[in-house]
C-alpha cells in the first residue's frame, strides 16, 4: 500500500489461498484489509492465488499492484515476467527498513553463465529501481528510456528474438543500450525522473499490535496408527480424554472422520493414512500443561504413538488455530 501510494498507483490486489490454507493465508489476508482501510484512495479487491495467476497471464492489464506471501511472488514475478517476453527482461526490489537489494528478477541463472547469451534487461531494471529508490530519477529515466528505445528499435537478446532475427549477445545488446542513452522510445510509455520514487516502509516496533490475552485452550496430538479401523482409534482416543481435556475430533487432511459426540457416524470417504490429527479441547484459559502431559500419558499407557504435537491458543479471544484439525 505504502509503494502504490508513493508511486500514484490505483490498486492492489492480494493473491491468497485462505480457502484451504485457512490459518496462515487467512491471516495475511486479515491483515491486507485491516492495513488497507489505512489507505481509502487505493482500490483493494483480493483473488485466491491460483485463479489470480491465471488472469496474470491472461489479462495483466487488469492488475497495478500485487501483495502476496513469498512462495506465491516468487511464482507470480516469473510468470508476469514472461508473459511480457521473458523473465530475462524484469528487476527485482527487497525494500527493508534499514536497507534494500536490487536484482534480476530470475537471480543469478548460473546454468549460462559466461556463454554471453543472457539477457541484461533484468539486471538494468534492477539498477534502474535502485536509482529511483536513492533519488536519482534522471539517471533512472535515461537509462530506462535507452532500455526501452533498444527494444522498441528491435534490437534484442536471443530470449525474445524474433524468428529469422539475429540475437544479440549480452555484451551486443549492453553496448546498443549504451549508444542509446539520451534517446526515448516513440510507442512504449516513457519514463520520467518522477515515475518511482523511494519507499519508506514504517518500522515494525511503530505498527505492532500488542496481545493483551493468550490463554491455552486445547492440543492437536499428532497419531502414527497403521489401520483404516476409525472406530477403534476413536474408541482408544477416548479413553485418553481428561475431565480438563475431552477428544473433540479425529480428522485425515482435514476431514473429521470421528465425533466423539456421534461415534456412530460413519465417514463418507475412507482414509488412506497412517497419521491422525487427534483434537482435544478444553475450557478456554482452563487448560494448562499438565492436562496435556496427562493426555500424552494416557496415549502411551494405551499403545498409542504420538509423533507431534500442537498446543491451541486463543488470542484476545480469537482462536489462533483453524476450526478443525488437518
Amino acid at each position: 500500500f505504502e509503494y502504490a501510494r508513493t508511486n500514484g498507483r490505483k490498486k492492489v490486489t492480494c493473491l491468497v489461498k485462505d480457502n484451504i490454507m485457512k490459518v496462515t493465508d487467512g491471516l495475511f489476508h486479515n491483515v491486507f484489509k485491516m492495513i488497507g482501510e489505512e489507505y481509502p484512495e487505493i482500490i483493494k479487491d483480493s483473488l485466491i492465488v491460483d485463479i489470480g495467476m491465471a488472469r496474470i497471464a491472461d489479462t495483466p492489464e487488469k492488475f497495478d499492484v500485487v501483495v502476496t506471501e513469498n512462495l506465491y511472488g516468487d511464482i507470480v514475478s516469473d510468470i508476469a515476467s514472461q508473459v511480457a517476453g521473458s523473465v530475462g527482461l524484469a528487476g527485482s526490489m527487497n525494500i527493508g527498513t534499514g536497507c534494500a537489494m536490487f536484482e534480476a528478477v530470475h537471480g543469478s541463472a548460473p546454468d549460462i553463465a559466461g556463454k554471453g547469451i543472457a539477457n541484461p534487461s533484468g539486471l538494468l531494471n534492477g539498477a534502474i529501481l535502485m536509482l529511483y529508490h536513492i533519488g536519482q530519477g534522471e539517471c533512472a529515466a535515461k537509462i530506462g528510456n535507452a532500455l526501452l528505445y533498444t527494444l522498441e528499435n528491435g534490437e534484442y537478446t536471443g530470449d525474445i528474438v524474433k524468428p529469422g532475427q539475429k540475437a544479440l549477445s549480452t555484451m551486443e545488446f549492453a553496448k546498443a543500450v549504451v549508444k542509446n542513452l539520451g534517446k526515448s522510445p516513440q510507442k512504449l510509455t516513457p519514463y520520467s525522473s518522477g515515475s518511482g520514487k523511494p519507499v519508506k516502509l514504517p518500522r515494525h516496533e511503530d505498527t505492532t499490535q500488542s496481545v493483551r490475552t493468550k490463554r491455552l485452550t486445547g492440543v492437536d496430538v499428532f497419531v502414527d496408527f497403521d489401520s483404516a479401523d476409525i472406530e477403534e482409534l476413536g474408541t482408544k482416543l477416548t479413553q485418553c480424554s481428561t475431565g480438563k481435556l475431552p477428544l473433540a475430533s479425529v480428522s485425515s487432511r482435514g476431514m473429521v472422520m470421528f465425533d466423539p459426540k456421534k461415534p456412530e457416524l460413519k465417514p463418507e470417504v475412507d482414509a488412506v493414512t497412517d497419521l491422525w490429527a487427534c483434537r482435544f479441547m478444553g475450557p478456554e484459559g482452563g487448560v494448562g500443561n499438565d492436562d496435556i502431559r496427562t493426555v500424552l500419558h494416557n496415549l502411551e499407557a494405551l499403545g498409542l504413538d504420538w509423533v507431534k504435537v500442537e498446543n491451541l491458543y486463543t488470542f484476545d479471544h480469537v482462536p489462533g488455530f483453524s476450526g478443525k484439525a488437518s
